[in-house]
């Protein structure tokens, strides 16, 4: 079947998870990513668990179905201008000014390359009075808010618990290149794409931000319930817990009806969201004391056939075992070689004519370095003979 990203080349210069997780659903959907490592080490994330038969399951997962390149880069600039003229991406997250400094900025490659689309992930942006600065994903979380609006009231501030701040920016990064590529089909010019992981966390704040600057509130922790709605938020049953989401008043008659108190939804405690919300903690313990004498299975049911939106609280290991997930195949099953057979995170990008295909493995370490430089590039067996009795690669 045909792929929706077959004939774009990227060049991946990125490490741990912004960038290669960017990179990695270029390639399900059909691109081919080249991914430049450190000759003996490779890329950081190598080293971080989970391991099978001594490879990392977190490479695998974000750097699968690539091409591993390994390169010096302070050696190897007549082999990165090469590949740059021949390819339509560039993705890295270096600390901005360690690309110039290695004669890779974008001025020079947009010279060697105009078509070049050239995306640029840092903690902090190229612009800014942080710039250069180093950051990591729960410094983002930290500074843009999102952990002080993350956990209970009585608690902590809480890092939540996948990297937004990496994963954000990674998909900043990837819908930036994807109307960049569209871009380039009307005028043939690439152009520079600048990510700042500070920048997207704060994004995904989303109604917290004009809470604030629109309605005069800084939004606080408030656990698991949502700060305008209610009920919304985790219910305790008989033996375990499910989760409620309501937002009309539709959805919370047919949930008072359920639960055999029809008349909740003429008290003026609860009659609109604004007033369940302001009196949610009461609310909350009427619903639980009507649940306690069912299920988490029971609860859901009944809810379900009243068409209330509801869930299951479950662990990681109950959601791999969810028939919707893998019924849409959100796990996927690779061969990794010296791993054997293993499950990986599927796309959640379903299209019809042009669907993503996963299910490939990652590459080892250099495996890719003569084949892509011989052939993909031309470069001539004298040439890689010299290169390589220079540690180049």
């Amino acid at each position: 079947m045909e792929k929706a990203l077959e004939g774009i080349r990227v060049l991946d210069l990125s490490q741990f998870l912004s960038g290669p997780f960017c990179t990695m659903n270029l390639a399900d959907f059909g691109a081919e990513v080249i991914k430049i490592e450190r000759p003996g080490a490779g890329e950081g994330s190598r080293a971080f668990g989970p391991f099978k038969n001594g490879q990392s399951g977190y490479y695998t997962l974000v750097n699968r179905g690539k091409k591993s390149v390994t390169l010096d880069l302070k050696k190897g600039q007549e082999i990165l201008y090469k590949m740059v003229t021949d390819c339509d991406v560039l993705v890295e997250n270096f600390k901005p000014g360690v690309m110039e400094s290695l004669g890779y900025s974008y001025e020079c490659l947009h010279a060697i390359n105009p078509r070049l689309i050239y995306c640029a992930i840092s903690g902090f942006g190229q612009t800014g009075p942080l710039r250069t600065l180093r950051s990591y994903d729960v410094v983002a979380q930290g500074m843009s808010g999102l952990m002080s609006i993350t956990g209970y009231p009585d608690g902590q501030p809480a890092r939540a618990g996948c990297s937004v701040g990496d994963l954000s920016a990674s998909m900043y990064a990837l819908s930036g290149i994807l109307m960049a590529l569209y871009q380039r089909e009307k005028t043939g010019e690439g152009q520079l794409i600048d990510i700042s992981m500070l920048d997207s966390t704060f994004a995904f704040l989303e109604t917290n931000v004009v809470r604030y600057t629109i309605g005069g509130e800084c939004p606080k922790r408030v656990g698991a319930r949502h700060p305008l709605s209610a009920p919304f938020d985790v219910y305790r049953c008989k033996g375990g817990a499910v989760v409620i989401a309501i937002a009309s008043n539709n959805h919370f008659a047919a949930l008072c009806r359920l639960i055999g108190q029809p008349e909740l939804i003429q008290d003026p405690k609860f009659d609109e969201d604004c007033h369940r919300s302001a009196n949610d903690a009461e609310l909350k313990q009427i619903i639980e004391r009507a649940l306690m004498d069912c299920t988490s299975e029971e609860c859901l049911r009944l809810l379900r056939a009243e068409g209330i939106p509801c869930g299951p609280l479950s662990s990681v290991e109950e959601a791999c075992e969810n028939q919707s997930l893998l019924q849409r195949d959100m796990l996927v099953e690779i061969d990794q070689p010296g791993m054997g057979r293993v499950k990986i995170t599927g796309n959640p990008i379903k299209m019809s004519a042009t669907p993503p295909n996963p299910a490939h493995p990652a590459p080892g370490l250099g495996e890719n370095t003569q084949e892509v430089l011989r052939k993909t590039f031309g470069f001539s067996e004298e040439a890689l003979r010299r290169w390589q009795s220079e540690n180049v690669f």
